[in-house]
């Protein structure tokens, strides 16, 4: 028993001093950087340029070459902050910069620089360039379509009872006219829905340009909508009317009435008639010595989502 006692003992011991060594090892290491970031070291790094009161009917074109390298001497705390957070120089363009011809211009002294973006911590040594040069634009507000990139399908039995609406229809752009007045319009994200028997309500996002940076968009998703109905095939006798004969010919055809078979919502089954339809046979357009009439759907009603002529030939003679 007493051996097993001291065994512990040791152990415990033996474990304690591990975990003081590791302390001591941490804390060596923290006062080792401690003291590494608290010295000057002089470096060079690249800013980005954070523009600001840019005057409303202008846009600065994106330019990755309008950065400032800048030779800075400040402590390691400093470089720190800089190598995990992006810098960047502010340029008012109200008061920093002047347009001439078509760009706008910023050119100051490392003094001016160095006494406006920096504290006493920070020295600016060098900048490169001196002299930035920001192309511009002037915006113009275009309004374009929006297309539906969608392929919905639906339960057997079961469509959309009117056309889809995309809400909004159309998106108001602002942006540089050489970039907006070569957009047509602009297409959603590809949608894809299977079993579809009920309502559509979807948000899809815009398919926005590779330049989008540089242009405002009114919306940048819109909503599809679709009421979805059960539908039923339907079919008509529909009078077949021949047109374009000619005065010296008189012809009689067979047979006089078609066949219409239409795809309609099940809700306004009641409403079509044999008056929402005409079948007409165009005489000009026979062919050499052909003996038949081609029949053409030239009207249905705006109810019915399709519809097709089941007879394909209307045969005639010619009695004068």
């Amino acid at each position: 028993m007493i051996k097993k006692v001291k065994s512990e003992l040791l152990k415990s011991l033996e474990s304690k001093k591990i975990n003081v060594f590791v302390l001591f090892l941490l804390l060596s290491f923290m006062i080792l950087i401690f003291t590494k970031l608290s010295k000057q070291y002089t470096n060079t790094i690249t800013f980005s340029i954070n523009k600001v009161n840019v005057p409303k009917e202008i846009v600065i074109l994106n330019d990755s070459s309008t950065v400032l390298n800048l030779t800075l001497k400040t402590h390691g705390f400093r470089w720190l902050n800089y190598y995990i957070s992006k810098p960047e120089i502010e340029i008012d363009f109200a008061s920093d910069a002047y347009k001439r011809d078509s760009v706008f211009i910023w050119s100051k002294s490392k003094a001016y620089l160095n006494n406006t973006q920096f504290d006493k911590n920070v020295e600016l040594l060098n900048m490169s360039p001196d002299t930035l040069r920001f192309r511009y634009d002037v915006n113009l507000v275009r309004k374009v379509p929006v297309k539906l990139n969608a392929d919905i399908d639906f339960t057997p039995g079961y469509n959309v009872a009117t056309a889809f609406r995309l809400m909004p229809d159309s998106v108001q752009i602002i942006g540089p006219h050489t970039l907006v007045s070569n957009i047509g319009f602009l297409e959603t994200e590809p949608l894809s829905l299977t079993e579809v028997r009920t309502d559509i309500s979807k948000s899809i996002k815009l398919k926005l340009p590779v330049n989008h940076n540089e242009l405002k968009f009114s919306n940048a998703e819109v909503i599809l909508k679709g009421k979805v109905e059960k539908f039923t095939e339907g079919t008509l006798k529909i009078p077949v009317d021949i047109i374009n004969i000619p005065d010296q010919i008189k012809l009689k055809y067979f047979p006089k009435t078609v066949n219409v078979t239409y795809y309609v919502s099940l809700s306004n089954f009641s409403e079509i008639k044999p008056k929402d339809f005409k079948v007409s046979c165009d005489y000009n357009k026979i062919i050499d010595n052909q003996t038949f009439l081609i029949p053409e759907l030239k009207k249905m009603s705006e109810l019915v989502k399709s519809a097709k002529i089941n007879q394909q030939h209307i045969e005639f003679i010619i009695t004068e």
